[in-house]
């Protein structure tokens, strides 16, 4: 799993596949989008006004990883 995150734009992509793969995109609201692959697969969720909905700090974000492994980008 990968989160990306773009201040300039406000917007976080949470990606739970590696690769390119053809996706459905399915809007929840205006803000939040889940793209599914061709087996209803979900491959990632689009959220829009990340610091919004996810409450992370815009200039600083900062996210808790727990029982995961995490690595820098």
């Amino acid at each position: 799993m990968k989160i990306s995150y773009d201040a300039d734009v406000d917007a976080a992509y949470l990606s739970f596949r590696r690769g390119h793969t053809q996706v459905t995109t399915v809007r929840l609201t205006e803000d939040i989008a889940v793209d599914f692959g061709p087996h209803e697969e979900i491959v990632g969720i689009e959220v829009l006004d990340a610091s919004k909905h996810l409450g992370i700090k815009r200039q600083r974000p900062e996210i808790q990883v727990e029982n995961l492994k995490a690595r820098a980008a």
